[in-house]
């Protein structure tokens, strides 16, 4: 009976101390994942902290890094950097010049917007489609055309760029935003990922609205939209930041610099005007992060959607 007592209490101490190891396992691990989540926030803090100086403070910051040489105008540190997360004062002159001083910064910007939104909405509507086709159909074309899909997925965009290029020429579109957006609409990987989604969705659910005498038009409005709502949303999250930091398509199928989108614009400000260039910055993050925010369920509720139905 005392054994028996003394291997309970033994058990009961172990099973405290393991508690305890769990505890300050999870208390490393949560200091260690703050940190990382801190310094990867720093050039962002940085940015909008520094967008709120005025010009002659952050040219006392920053000015070295912008200093160049009398020969062949490259850039030097000449001392040490001082970095600043909190002004002296708080300045809204370089908003006030970007907003209502100098108007190209603006025209950037709804170029962007003009760019990117067609994608986003075209691009759903195209790969919802095809998504419904590929999980809906059977045969060994379709499975063929879908492993294209995934190989052209799979290429860096440099790759397909020139492709792309060539075909914009003989269209007759190239230096215009439809050499922008037409490939942008076609881009495998809404397809890839919708269509992996919609295979996950159970097959009772169409089985039954087919014997309500649903067709596939009402089965893929009715049924499989709903389903993927927060995939789509998901999708949209991706495909926005994807294109809104897009450098290398305006670059390459764009010879007219009006038509630059924003984010081509921003490595363009002069060296001299880096206060612009954090304002500018910070008000094209703001899309971006405000589609994060919203959007943040739907976005894990899709990949969680994703690997959580089986069909």
């Amino acid at each position: 009976m005392i054994k028996s007592k003394t291997a309970v209490s033994a058990k009961k101490r172990r099973g405290s101390l393991s508690k305890k190891g769990q505890k300050i396992l999870m208390g490393v691990l949560t200091v260690f994942a703050a940190a990382a989540a801190l310094i990867f926030l720093l050039p962002t803090i940085l940015t909008m902290a520094n967008s709120f100086m005025s010009a002659s403070e952050i040219n006392a910051n920053y000015g070295a890094i912008f200093a160049k040489t009398e020969e062949g105008g490259k850039t030097f540190i000449s001392e040490k950097i001082n970095l600043k997360f909190i002004p002296d004062m708080v300045s809204f002159s370089q908003y006030y010049t970007v907003l209502f001083k100098s108007p190209d910064y603006l025209f950037k910007f709804w170029n962007s917007v003009i760019l990117v939104v067609p994608i986003v909405i075209f691009q759903l509507a195209v790969a919802s489609l095809a998504a419904y086709a590929f999980a809906r159909l059977k045969g060994r074309l379709k499975e063929i055309i879908f492993f294209v899909y995934v190989v052209v997925m799979l290429m860096p965009y440099q790759v397909t760029l020139v492709p792309n290029y060539l075909v914009s020429d003989w269209l007759g579109i190239l230096n215009t935003r439809w050499a922008i957006i037409l490939p942008g609409i076609f881009t495998p990987f809404a397809v890839f990922l919708l269509s992996k989604i919609m295979r996950r969705i159970p097959f009772s659910l169409i089985e039954a609205a087919k014997l309500d005498g649903a067709g596939e038009l009402q089965i893929f409005i009715h049924i499989c939209m709903p389903l993927c709502k927060s995939a789509l949303f998901s999708v949209a999250i991706l495909v926005f930041i994807d294109y809104w930091n897009m450098v290398e398509q305006p670059l390459i199928l764009l010879s007219d610099t009006s038509l630059y989108p924003l984010s081509v614009f921003l490595s363009q400000i002069n060296t001299g005007e880096i206060g612009l260039a954090f304002a500018v910055a910070t008000i094209y993050m703001i899309p971006t992060l405000l589609m994060f925010l919203y959007g943040e369920d739907y976005l894990v509720e899709g990949i969680a959607y994703s690997g959580g139905i089986k069909g």
